[in-house]
């Protein structure tokens, strides 16, 4: 096996949880694999958490540290992948990442909505990459299309299911007759809604999506803020009922246009045809829409949530990063 030559990039990994917890898992299964991928060694330098004495299976507890900063700084650690979400203390980190030299890998759309501009900005300054894949739509390799592949064409809609707990929900209230709350029930038991589903069910956490989206597409800073949010909490089994008798189904949709007029962003339930292709998008899934000028349309499906489909994305571009390192760029 090729073991680049030697060489061996260090990966500072913040968080441990649902989705780091997968992360830390797959750079131990796949060691070998990313040497060859990315022509060096991948070594974890060690892991932030809040508390040590949290049951971790399968984690080097050697690793682990609740110094975040100071790992996230460390001269021998080449690549920061964060996976704590919230602003703060991951905002702090990522500068201050990205500010000591190191490469940065996020999945936080909530920092990235809320203060995507400082952070890109720091990523300018320091000349760091910055990759976040991961923050929007799981597994689905929808943001790199965006900044890169369409990167010469002129996008005029992006639209979407990017949610998987709310499309869980709707679906189930659909399938089943069931009402919001017993629906919501169902998708904390299993695992697709958390305790407090509040940034789920009230559409934050599709509009924080729907910003980061707007921006790549269209060019132009959008934050949380900017966009029209409703979230699902009002929607009734009658009004599932009533979608039915129409020959349509309700689903809660990220869109986002540009027009002569600018740029608008918003998410909320909406009713569309049984016969379009979103109307079969169930379970926890997620797919979107964009609408370009000389690519046409495209869809990206693929499962939206989940730790082991986010840390597959986070991974995607840790590669892509450990790439760019090697060879300068």
């Amino acid at each position: 096996m090729n073991e680049g030559d030697g060489k061996t990039l260090r990966v500072a990994l913040l968080g441990c949880g649902v989705v780091g917890s997968q992360v830390a898992r797959l750079l131990r299964e796949q060691a070998d694999d990313l040497a060859v991928r990315t022509g060096a060694r991948i070594e974890v330098a060690g892991i932030a958490v809040r508390r040590l004495s949290h049951p971790r299976p399968g984690v080097d507890q050697a690793l682990l540290t609740t110094d975040a900063m100071g790992l996230a700084i460390r001269p021998d650690v080449d690549i920061v992948i964060e996976v704590i979400g919230g602003i703060e203390p991951a905002r702090s980190l990522l500068l201050a990442a990205m500010k000591a030299g190191k490469s940065v890998v996020t999945a936080n759309k909530a920092l990235l909505a809320e203060h995507g501009e400082q952070i890109h900005a720091a990523s300018r300054t320091y000349g760091a990459d910055l990759y976040y894949e991961a923050s929007v739509a799981g597994a689905i390799p929808l943001l790199r299309p965006l900044r890169e592949s369409l990167a010469g064409d002129t996008v005029h809609r992006v639209l979407g299911i990017v949610n998987g707990t709310t499309n869980f929900i709707l679906d189930r209230m659909d399938t089943s007759g069931a009402d919001f709350g017993e629906s919501l029930e169902e998708a904390q038991a299993l695992g697709y809604a958390e305790p407090d589903p509040t940034a789920d069910v009230e559409g934050f956490d599709a509009a924080a999506k729907a910003a980061i989206l707007a921006g790549l597409a269209f060019h132009t800073r959008v934050t949380a803020a900017d966009v029209h949010r409703e979230g699902i909490t009002e929607v009734t089994a009658a009004d599932i009922a009533s979608a039915k008798t129409l020959r349509r189904i309700v689903k809660l949709l990220a869109i986002c246009e540009r027009s002569d007029a600018g740029v608008s962003v918003r998410v909320h339930p909406a009713m569309i045809p049984r016969s379009h292709p979103l109307a079969a998008v169930g379970g926890a899934y997620n797919a979107v829409f964009v609408e370009a000028q000389s690519a046409g349309r495209l869809m990206f499906y693929g499962a939206g949530a989940g730790g082991t489909p986010t840390a597959s994305a986070v991974l995607g571009d840790m590669v892509a990063v450990a790439r760019n390192r090697l060879a300068g760029t």
